[in-house]
């Protein structure tokens, strides 16, 4: 098949998340398979036009917003000419819209979950905030025909709450780097990692919080933050380790390291960097939301918070892994085999069933 994906980044975007690698991992074993891909996307500083990589055709115009107008213009004036079979778009909070303007191929949306104003508010400005939330408002009106490919359980549910019914779930794999876990042994310091995007919605200030009282209970505790992004703390604390965005390697070798990790999220559409720590052999804590509770089976591979939000809860979770060596142990090798479950593979062959599907 020929397929175009509309993405608002591409995986090699400095900004570039679990979406863009989601999609990138799905093209370029489809690639692999026979199909032709090609996404349109952002251009970032110094980034070309037009390129290939993984056998994957990139264009890029416009930035963060516009290029959902000049996907539009783009697609009538030159991509609709191509006769593509399918259109993926991803909507990353606003839609693309494309149920209005790509008629003759099929269309598909991928739909990781539902934003919403609690992360709009946090993330954007006023103006932008009310337009996205407008935007993702109307996701039901546009797309009620759409079928739709979610990451989740939780994400199905969300949509549909909003009378979206036409859903399939194609769960995140895991990234080559990471399998095959190595004999890393464990700090000798009882260690909390915080791995992913460095976002104000993702509450790192909480983890910091709940660090403050596990310091007060647990002897020379640490806490990692690896990562970027454009939230920042200013405060400078006794235990806690900046180390920014690391290689792959280092990655895996800190997620080993890690007696715990913890992502007080707000919402996740899964929660990938949940299943890297737990291929490693480290169980994970975060709040029962939307995503995370997907990814972390309760008591089993980790520990779902009920009160979202609530740092105290959050901390008190955190000491009983850290001083249960018996449960942490019982968490982590269960985390080791829930972890195996997960391959790309896997996902790409389910991806590719359902767009074929869908296409028939």
């Amino acid at each position: 098949m020929k397929i175009l994906i509309l993405n608002w980044r591409c995986w090699k975007n400095p900004l570039a998340g679990g979406a863009e690698n989601y999609l990138y991992e799905i093209s370029k074993r489809l690639v692999k398979k026979g199909h032709k891909i090609t996404w349109f996307v952002s251009s970032f500083e110094g980034s070309k036009e037009t390129e290939f990589e993984d056998g994957i055709e990139i264009i890029r115009r416009g930035s963060r917003f516009s290029v959902y107008f000049y996907a539009f213009w783009y697609y009538l004036k030159d991509l609709r000419k191509r006769n593509f079979d399918l259109v993926i778009e991803s909507i990353n909070g606003v839609p693309f819209f494309t149920p209005l303007y790509t008629w003759k191929p099929t269309n598909i949306a991928i739909l990781y979950h539902l934003v919403g104003w609690k992360i709009f508010s946090i993330e954007l400005n006023l103006y932008q905030a009310i337009i996205a939330q407008i935007a993702e408002k109307l996701i039901p009106l546009f797309y009620f025909s759409t079928p739709l490919i979610t990451v989740s359980k939780s994400s199905k549910e969300e949509l549909e709450k909003t009378f979206i019914r036409n859903t399939f779930i194609v769960p995140p794999g895991l990234d080559p780097w990471i399998l095959g876990h190595s004999s890393t042994e464990k700090s000798n310091k009882p260690t909390i990692i915080y791995l992913g995007r460095w976002k104000k919605y993702k509450r790192i200030d909480l983890l910091i919080e709940a660090f403050k009282i596990v310091k007060n209970r647990i002897k020379n505790p640490e806490l990692w933050l690896v990562g970027d992004g454009d939230w920042r703390s200013n405060e400078e604390i006794e235990g806690i380790k900046i180390f920014g965005k690391v290689e792959d390697k280092e990655k895996k070798k800190l997620l080993a390291k890690a007696w715990v990790l913890v992502s007080p999220s707000v919402k996740e559409g899964w929660g990938m960097t949940i299943i890297e720590a737990n291929a490693c052999g480290t169980p994970c804590i975060a709040y029962d939301v939307p995503g995370l509770r997907d990814s972390i089976i309760d008591g089993e591979t980790g520990v779902l918070v009920k009160e979202d939000g609530n740092v105290k809860e959050l901390a008190e979770a955190t000491i009983k892994i850290l001083k249960d060596e018996r449960l942490r142990k019982r968490l982590s090798k269960n985390a080791m085999r829930w972890a195996r479950r997960f391959s790309w593979d896997k996902s790409a062959e389910e991806f590719e069933r359902v767009i074929k599907s869908v296409v028939e």
